[in-house]
């Protein structure tokens, strides 16, 4: 059978709030499907896999970006192949960002990025730090936890979903994330696919796909569904609670 491999890239760098472990989280509802797959780490491009089937990119801290980039760099010919032929790539947080035009400081002072997603993160007035909720065309109702210094603009025709609660790309652009092809950028921290399983399986769907597979949620998954959708529900109580206080 054939092995699904989602590379995670730069885990010992980028995995601020857990995101690196989305790639787990694929692994491991494929597994409940009856898939073999498996994750492999990738800190230079000598670790790259002959098979990629996804990729995730997780968030980093400010420190770390050149180091970050000058990785990824290495591997953006990869990087762009991937998203053209249809593999699905997720990025959170810097590690997005760092997929862009590029980043901006408050110094003046700039990051190429590699140019796989439009737009680039821009400085913005404080952090934002909070739940958010966001509606997809794609995906669904998605849930996460926000945690950035900057904006992010140039993106406004291909957005992740429309705000629901939250900041995301802010400059009152009500729109979250950026989607191109089958490439993902998103301020969703937690890891995302954790709290939502609906998304996690439409990566898988597509990555299956893509190998000729099949794939549906094994019955495994139940259990951790049920629990996804607990924290789910708890997360939007909050959010309209919180939303009912400030319209009082």
């Amino acid at each position: 059978m054939t092995t699904l491999t989602i590379v995670s890239l730069l885990p010992s760098l980028m995995n601020t709030n857990g995101d690196a472990e989305n790639a787990s989280v694929l692994r491991r509802r494929a597994e409940w499907a009856g898939l073999d797959a498996r994750v492999v780490a990738v800190g230079s491009r000598a670790d790259l896999p002959d098979r990629v089937d996804a990729v995730v990119i997780g968030s980093g801290s400010d420190a770390s970006l050149e180091t970050a980039r000058s990785t990824l760099l290495t591997m953006h010919d990869e990087l762009r192949t991937w998203g053209t032929d249809g593999v699905p790539i997720l990025s959170v947080g810097t590690g997005w960002e760092l997929l862009s035009w590029g980043i901006e400081h408050r110094d003046g002072s700039t990051i190429e990025g590699l140019g796989i997603l439009p737009g680039r993160a821009v400085p913005r007035d404080g952090r934002v730090t909070g739940d958010a909720v966001v509606t997809s065309p794609r995906f669904g109702l998605l849930v996460g936890f926000e945690n950035h210094a900057r904006d992010y603009v140039g993106a406004e025709g291909s957005p992740l979903g429309r705000l629901r609660s939250g900041v995301g790309n802010g400059r009152g652009s009500g729109q979250e994330g950026v989607v191109m092809g089958t490439v993902i950028g998103t301020h969703l921290r937690g890891p995302v696919l954790a709290k939502n399983p609906g998304f996690a399986d439409h990566l898988l769907a597509s990555m299956a796909e893509r190998a000729g597979l099949d794939y549906a949620p094994g019955p495994a998954a139940a259990v951790a569904d049920g629990y996804a959708t607990a924290a789910r529900e708890a997360q939007l109580g909050a959010v309209g609670a919180a939303a009912s206080v400030g319209d009082a």
